[in-house]
C-alpha cells in the first residue's frame, strides 16, 4: 500500500508516529511524509493524483496539517481518523458541547474569548480549569481557585495571549475533585487499553506511568466516545471524580503510550482503516468494523454488548408508551457514495 503522513514540526523527533513510519516501511508499504510546518506542497497535484490509498494526520491543534487532510478528503480520499471526526474533538469547546448533548459525562463548560470574562461563573462553582479551546499537550491549562484569581495571569502579547500565535477561545470548567492521577485510555481501531499518569494541575504527586485494569464502566465510556465522534484511533482522558468517571479530553492519533507493541498494532490498524474505510462521525459501527479484543485489551464490542444489554433492561422495566403518529414520507433520500474499491495487500508486503 500507499500512505502519505503529515507530521507537524512538533512531532518530527516523536516516536509517534515516527516508528510507525518505519514500521509500515519495514512491511515493504510505501510511506511518504509531508512535513506542513516546512514544505512547500503542491496541493493540487499531490492531492488530486490520488495516489495514496489513505492520508494520516499527526498535527497539533490548529496546525496546518489539517486543512490538508481536509483537502484530500474533499476529493473522495481515506484519512485516519475521519476528518470529520478530527475537526470534532481539535476544538475542546464543540467536543464539550458534543459529548454532552449525547449523554456522556463532560463536566459544565463555559467558554469566552478572555480569561476575565469566567468572573461571571457563580463563585460556588470554583475552583475552575481553564484552558485554550484548541490546546493540546497540556498546555496553558490552569486551576483557578476563586473568582479574585481571574484573570489569570498572561503576558501581553505572549503565546497565549488573545493576540498571540496561541490566543482565542478559551473554556473552563468546573474542577472535578480527584485523586491527582488521570486516567488516559486508548482505542486502538477497536481494542482498548487503560493507564494512569500524573494529572497536569497536580505536578507534585508522584504517579507511576503503567498500564492499569479498565472497569467495565471506564470502557463503556470510551467505546462511546468513538461511536460518537467517529473515532478509530483516539485516546480519552478521564477523571475518576465523587460521583464517577468524568471526561476531561479527547484527543485523535495520541501518543499510545504503555500500550503494549503499541507500534505495531497502531500500524496494522493503519493498513486495516486504509483498505477498509474510517467509520466517520455519523456512521454506525457494524459487526465487521469491530476488532476483537487481543491480549491486556477490552474490546468495544465487550463493552458496547454491556450497555446494550443495561438499556435492554431499563426498557424491559418501563412501562409501555404510546404508539406515536406516523411521520410522513420523506421526499427522497440521500444514498452514500461507493467508496472506491482498492487492492488488498498483506501486512508483510505488498504496495
Amino acid at each position: 500500500m500507499r500512505l502519505c503522513f503529515l507530521v507537524e514540526e512538533q512531532y518530527r523527533h516523536d516516536g509517534m508516529p515516527l516508528e510507525v513510519i518505519h514500521q509500515l516501511r519495514a512491511w515493504e508499504h510505501q510511506v511518504d511524509v509531508v512535513w506542513p510546518g516546512r514544505s512547500l506542497i503542491r496541493i493540487s497535484e499531490a492531492i488530486q493524483a490520488g495516489s495514496h490509498d489513505a492520508w494520516v494526520l499527526k498535527t497539533v491543534s490548529g496546525g496546518p496539517g489539517l486543512t490538508l487532510l481536509e483537502a484530500a478528503a474533499s476529493v473522495g480520499l481515506t484519512t485516519v481518523n475521519d476528518v470529520r471526526a478530527i475537526r470534532g474533538v481539535r476544538d475542546k469547546a464543540l467536543a464539550a458541547v458534543i459529548a454532552r448533548s449525547k449523554g456522556l459525562p463532560v463536566p459544565v463548560t463555559y467558554a469566552a474569548a478572555r480569561p476575565e470574562e469566567f468572573a461571571e461563573i457563580p463563585e460556588a462553582e470554583f475552583p475552575l480549569v481553564v484552558k485554550p479551546a484548541d490546546g493540546s499537550s497540556g498546555r496553558a491549562v490552569r486551576l483557578v481557585a476563586t473568582p479574585d484569581r481571574l484573570p489569570v495571569p498572561v503576558a501581553p502579547g505572549g503565546p497565549d495571549a488573545p493576540d498571540g500565535p496561541h490566543g482565542g477561545l478559551l473554556i473552563a470548567q468546573p474542577y472535578v475533585p480527584n485523586s491527582g492521577t488521570d486516567l488516559k485510555v486508548y482505542s486502538v481501531a477497536g481494542e482498548l487499553y487503560a493507564t494512569e499518569r500524573c494529572s497536569p494541575l497536580h505536578p507534585a504527586h508522584a504517579v507511576r506511568e503503567r498500564q492499569v485494569p479498565l472497569t467495565p464502566e471506564v470502557a463503556r465510556i470510551t467505546a462511546e466516545i468513538g461511536d460518537v465522534f467517529g473515532l478509530d484511533l483516539y485516546g480519552v482522558d478521564i477523571l475518576l471524580g465523587p460521583d464517577g468517571p468524568v471526561i476531561v479530553d479527547i484527543n485523535d492519533f495520541p501518543s499510545f503510550r504503555q500500550v503494549p507493541d503499541a507500534v505495531a498494532r497502531v500500524s496494522a490498524a493503519v493498513l486495516d482503516l486504509a483498505r477498509h474505510g474510517t467509520r466517520g462521525r455519523d456512521a454506525s459501527v457494524g459487526e465487521a468494523s469491530v476488532r476483537e479484543v487481543s491480549v491486556g485489551a477490552t474490546s468495544v464490542r465487550e463493552a458496547r454488548e454491556a450497555r446494550e444489554a443495561r438499556e435492554a433492561s431499563v426498557r424491559e422495566a418501563a412501562p409501555a408508551a404510546p404508539a406515536a403518529p406516523a411521520a410522513p414520507a420523506a421526499p427522497f433520500t440521500v444514498q452514500p457514495l461507493p467508496r472506491p474499491a482498492r487492492p488488498a495487500a498483506s501486512i508483510g508486503g505488498g504496495r
